[in-house]
């Protein structure tokens, strides 16, 4: 077992109450040390580190994720709101520049973890909060790129009810609508329930061209 230096362990125990859904664990944890609202973690988290909740949040995470990335990812919107009102960051960015409202946007349809309009009210709750829906990673992925490539049509349409644009391009070229009418090649995007996000996101975004 790798082990982890104290603020990350310390931060780690509060990923896992979030994840868990624990929300007494989280807010017991949040009074006794309140400074890990704003803390990230400094190295990243591996299957050997994090094995216990890695496969409910659907990722590892990464060096500079916080604990609003985690509950971003989980659309738990009441622990994003306590996290903002304890100081963390909305705009945090870990190492490969992805920031909460990233975090908030990926999800997998027809999956038990997937709940698609806790997750839109995630995302609604970031930008009033001052997220930045046109936000850019490493790569130039918007949260929108995001959205449609993981097929959350819910997340697609709050992001664009928030001011995201629909015609930017990351770093490879690739305009969300590029995106929305090709195969990704992640998976889970070929599932009945995916297509039918697919399909939808289509609409949203024909909607803006014309």
């Amino acid at each position: 077992m790798i082990e982890l230096n104290p603020r990350d362990s310390a931060l780690m125990a509060l990923a896992q109450a979030i994840v868990a859904g624990d929300a007494a664990s989280t807010l017991r944890l949040l009074a006794a040390s309140p400074a890990l609202a704003r803390a990230s973690f400094d190295e990243g988290v591996t299957r050997q580190t994090a094995k216990a909740y890695l496969d409910e949040i659907g990722r590892y995470f990464y060096a500079g994720d916080t604990a609003l990335h985690v509950a971003a990812g989980t659309y738990r919107t009441d622990i994003v709101q306590e996290l903002i009102a304890k100081g963390a960051d909305i705009r945090a960015k870990n190492r490969r520049g992805a920031e909460p409202l990233h975090a908030a946007v990926v999800g997998m349809p027809g999956s038990h973890t997937w709940n698609p309009h806790a997750q839109a009210a995630t995302v609604t709750c970031l930008i009033e909060a001052g997220a930045d829906p046109n936000a850019v990673d490493k790569s130039g992925v918007t949260p929108l790129h995001r959205a449609v490539r993981t097929r959350c049509a819910a997340a697609v349409r709050a992001l664009l009810d928030g001011g995201a644009d629909a015609r930017r391009k990351n770093k490879s070229g690739s305009t969300p609508m590029l995106l929305a009418t090709k195969n990704t090649g992640r998976g889970g995007t070929g599932s009945p329930e995916a297509k039918a996000q697919q399909q939808e996101i289509v609409h949203l975004l024909e909607r803006l061209y014309h």
